[in-house]
């Protein structure tokens, strides 16, 4: 799918956040400047959420809790992580239980990542952007991207 802007890739987040439910995993892969921030954006702020959505480079993960989102997700960037096993320090398994998951660079995990997870890559397409996904079976009656 081609993303013509960056209104397009966040109005695919938004899109995403309609249909998601607790215990989602949704994985973002692509270059930097490729999109993910951006589709993660879109994908908060449609979850009711009214202030900034950052990066989460630096803190790796940035929690957000009803009553400002409608469901718990977790914003998480791995691109800093040196090794995959430090992600067992996040405590992601625990918080899929109840949360929805969106992970930046889930390459990072090595194998950790989830057989469920949703996969979208975002890859830079001349002045837009180009969106390629892996849906997984639980995922099939819900891709609201046709």
């Amino acid at each position: 799918m081609f993303l013509a802007d960056e209104a397009a890739t966040k109005n695919v987040g938004r899109r995403l956040a309609s249909v998601a439910r607790a215990g989602d995993v949704i994985a973002l892969s692509g270059q930097l400047g490729a999109g993910k921030t951006g589709l993660a954006r879109g994908f908060v702020e449609a979850l009711g959420f009214a202030g900034e959505v950052p990066s989460p480079s630096f803190g790796l993960v940035i929690p957000y809790d009803v009553p400002d989102v409608r469901l718990p997700v977790w914003h998480i960037d791995l691109y800093r992580l040196d090794d995959p096993s430090q992600v067992d320090e996040l405590g992601l398994d625990d918080a899929r239980m109840d949360t929805i998951l969106l992970i930046e660079w889930p390459e990072q995990m090595g194998d950790r990542l989830w057989q469920d997870a949703l996969r979208i890559d975002l890859a830079v397409d001349g002045t837009g952007r180009r969106l390629t996904a892996q849906v997984p079976p639980s995922w099939n009656e819900r891709w609201p991207i046709r």
